[in-house]
């Protein structure tokens, strides 16, 4: 049997991104005995963990202000690494800037533009402009390499104690529930039991190309009781007239009910592909609060 993300582990995670960035802080609270390496892209993750330079790799897939990471449902299908665990990080933006600065000097706050965007009003009402970068790590660096003390980065807790900043305003993000979901995945799988506890199943598939087929391909799941979390569809190989689907349910395929929702969805794709199966987060029923 092969060991869960959840137990302890050692070893190496890979994450994109620069040190700091949420990913990052991701890794070191999921997995503290296991040593995070940045990597400049996704699918430079991927290949990382492939090779055996690193165990896992952290990768976001959703955010629940800025939606879906695209680049992870098109590496998914064809990358070769199992899911294998799901994690959700309440993600708090902070101000930060060179202790030399002060809240009332900062004129400009830099970070990735998906950071500004989900602290547009709280940065408005400080009167302080946002200007895009790189990422958010990378944005915090900067600021501590330039010295400017009317210049601010927005980004995690982690990059303001890397790059000894100091926090001038916390928690700046404007909606509370701010939160991206985190997929691990390795290149063995490590599914749980489906008597183990509520589980998650991701797949991928392509349905044929006939009227009606996608009702057809996902009749079973409804006959079956079985609840589809996420659909999302996409375009593969520059063509127009057939999409892929990427699908989480809760369920796993060696129960009776997944077997036969998953055998009738075969009958009515070209190709279906199970990417992991993994205990669903506590996040899914409620169990905790973000």
């Amino acid at each position: 049997m092969h060991p869960t993300a959840d137990e302890a582990m050692s070893g190496a995670i890979v994450y994109q991104g620069e040190p700091g960035a949420f990913s990052h802080l991701a890794c070191r609270e999921y997995y503290p005995d296991m040593v995070p390496i940045p990597v400049v892209s996704f699918s430079k993750a991927f290949v990382a963990v492939r090779s055996g330079e690193a165990d896992l790799a952290m990768m976001p897939v959703d955010n629940s202000v800025a939606g879906r990471v695209s680049d992870i449902y098109h590496l998914l299908p064809d990358g070769g690494l199992h899911i294998i665990a799901e994690h959700y990080l309440p993600v708090h933006h902070n101000l930060m800037a060179v202790p030399e600065a002060g809240i009332d000097r900062i004129r400009i706050a830099r970070s990735h533009p998906m950071a500004l965007g989900q602290a547009r009003r709280r940065l408005d009402h400080m009167n302080i402009r946002g200007i895009p970068d790189t990422d958010t790590a990378g944005a915090a660096r900067k600021v501590a390499e330039r010295k400017d003390t009317t210049v601010a980065a927005v980004a995690s807790t982690l990059a303001a104690e890397i790059y000894g900043l100091n926090i001038l305003a916390a928690n700046i993000e404007d909606a509370d529930h701010n939160t991206t979901r985190f997929l691990v995945l390795s290149k063995t799988p490590a599914g749980p039991g489906f008597d183990n506890g509520p589980v998650v199943s991701s797949l991928v598939f392509r349905v044929r190309s006939v009227p009606s087929a996608l009702y057809k391909a996902l009749g079973g799941f409804a006959t079956n009781g079985i609840n589809i979390t996420k659909l999302e569809s996409y375009m593969v190989d520059g063509s127009f007239q057939a999409a892929q689907f990427y699908m989480d349910v809760e369920g796993h395929p060696d129960s009776g009910p997944m077997r036969h929702a998953l055998e009738e969805l075969e009958f009515f794709s070209e190709k279906v592909h199970i990417l992991g199966t993994y205990p669903a987060h506590p996040l899914r029923s409620g169990k905790i609060d973000v």
